[in-house]
């Protein structure tokens, strides 16, 4: 993947999109499957805002079963099916547990009756994806670190889980290779109308703020957030926040689904590089899109949640790491100010303004790949093409050919010949699938790049120098929050920062300037 912002002087373009995050990246790599000329911008890096800021899950959304929102269940439900075969490298089974306490909102037969619905839902056959309930011994010895006072018992049933910001990524670059032209850090200055009607615009370059024309015959815009801070999509759209911590590892393999007491509302714990994901709030948001961050009140509001369960409560000295993202549901036609973000649908919507930009308002990653499916089909139909989705039965872009558990066996076996340790060797196929080979490559002409970037987490310095060289990174912050999440993994001093920046300098092309600046940028997540 390499930036190249002149490759968008190539034009008309078929389809013009705007955002750079998992409906902008589907919408893309659908197009450019179909054969369209596409164009693809991010005015940041790719995935970095609310993609790069959920809660890393691919799963139908148990908790919509008490809205009756059957539709949107068993729609995200055939997808995580679908993903799961198309992208085995990428989105991986985990199973969640419910645990069943004395007194709690929701008892056991409640719990029994949703669970069978979901399975029925998701039509999955195999038996290693159906819900099985568990006295409190056998609950307990799968999730230890939950109190045993009260406990009854408890469920587990199966959804799967993902990186986030790697999705975009290999979406991005599968849009790539089948000709889109992507370019992050890339602005739109302004639409350009001919009658009234949409057909290019004004970009610029935010590295060397050139600014050029670009002419498409349709445009679509996938900016999230910044829907809700332009018209006409401010009126399509509702914002909430939701925030994560980075936790200590009190988990096993399987994830926890459970209740606040103080609202009812659902969060989860889930295992995630080796740590523990607390998550989410869900507020309504009025402010700055471009300033949004953890507030005392939403680390309060987790903390005692997740302590209304833990044998061993945490504190404030246990935060790892944090984020925050805002996500956009569709504004309801029907609404009260006292509605709570969790009761709006999570379903999407294509509106198309008065001058012809398509706009895709709510949504869900889990479900981005449908909703793409259908703009591009609406593109089509406006270019009178007659192309039928391309990504339903297709493999992702980096995903091994073969039978996947004898690809991963096999790849497990050669990491571990190149020194790299089991942990690290599991979560770099994950991220990488087949780039892995290159990465390996790297490791049999210089065997010191099999080593652990920071000793506790499973990054090694190999998979560092690739994303640098290969990633499309610009600044610090693209490769150590999005490439490879360090800096909200663990609290990076100083010395270790400096030597991570130093390490990729020279594939990047950085001068000692330059070097400096993106330390700089990098300084809000520094250990003091």
């Amino acid at each position: 993947m390499k930036r190249d912002f002149a490759a968008l002087h190539h034009q008309p373009f078929d389809l013009f999109v705007c955002g750079g995050g998992i409906y902008g990246a589907w919408t893309a790599y659908d197009a450019a499957l179909r054969g369209l000329k596409v164009a693809l911008i991010e005015q940041n890096d790719w995935a970095s805002a609310t993609s790069s800021a959920s809660s890393k899950l691919i799963h139908g959304g148990l908790r919509y079963l008490e809205t009756y929102d059957f539709k949107l269940v068993g729609k995200s439900l055939k997808e995580r099916t679908l993903l799961l075969h198309n992208a085995p490298h990428r989105i991986w089974p985990l199973r969640f547990g419910v645990p069943v306490y004395a007194q709690q909102r929701l008892n056991r037969l409640q719990l029994k009756l949703g669970l069978t619905l979901y399975d029925f839902l998701a039509h999955d056959p195999e038996p290693h994806m159906q819900h099985r309930y568990f006295n409190p011994e056998q609950f307990t010895a799968h999730f230890p670190a939950l109190t045993e006072v009260a406990l009854k018992g408890g469920f587990t049933y199966a959804d799967a889980q993902t990186d986030d910001a790697r999705l975009v990524l290999e979406l991005t670059a599968g849009a790539l290779a089948a000709g889109a032209r992507c370019v992050n850090y890339c602005q739109l200055v302004r639409l350009l109308e001919t009658d009234g009607k949409a057909d290019g615009a004004i970009i610029r370059d935010q590295l060397t703020q050139a600014e050029q024309a670009i002419r498409a015959k349709q445009i679509v815009f996938t900016t999230g957030q910044w829907l809700a801070t332009e018209s006409p999509s401010r009126d399509w759209c509702r914002l909430a926040k939701g925030v994560h911590l980075l936790m200590p590892a009190v988990l096993n393999d399987e994830a926890l689904l459970l209740t606040a007491k103080s609202d009812g509302r659902v969060f989860f714990m889930i295992p995630w590089y080796g740590l523990t994901l607390l998550g989410t709030t869900d507020t309504d948001f009025k402010g700055d899109v471009d300033q949004i961050g953890a507030d005392d009140s939403d680390i309060d509001y987790l903390l005692a949640a997740a302590n209304g369960y833990l044998k061993t409560p945490w504190t404030k000295a246990d935060i790892i790491g944090r984020f925050a993202g805002v996500r956009v549901f569709k504004q309801p036609v029907k609404t009260t100010s006292a509605s709570s973000p969790s009761t709006v649908s999570r379903d999407w919507e294509l509106k198309t303004a008065a001058n012809g930009a398509h706009y895709a308002v709510g949504g869900k990653i889990t479900s981005s790949r449908q909703d793409a499916a259908c703009i591009v089909d609406t593109v089509c139909a406006q270019l009178g093409i007659a192309q039928p989705c391309a990504t339903q039965n297709k493999r992702f872009p980096w995903a091994p050919q073969d039978t996947f558990p004898a690809w991963f066996a096999a790849m497990q076996d050669r990491a571990a010949q190149l020194g790299i340790d089991g942990e690290s060797a599991r979560w770099l196929l994950r991220r990488h699938g087949t780039q892995a080979d290159g990465i390996f490559r790297r490791i049999e002409t210089d065997p010191d790049l099999a080593q652990r970037i920071v000793p506790a987490l499973p990054f090694i310095v190999a998979d560092l120098v690739h994303c640098a060289a290969q990633e499309m990174i610009v600044h610090l912050d693209d490769l150590l929050r999005r490439r490879l999440p360090l800096l909200i993994l663990t609290q990076l001093t100083q010395d270790q920062l400096q030597r991570i920046a130093l390490r990729v300098a020279a594939p990047l092309q950085w001068t000692d300037t330059r070097l400096h600046q993106e330390i700089e940028r990098c300084a809000p997540w520094i250990a003091h």
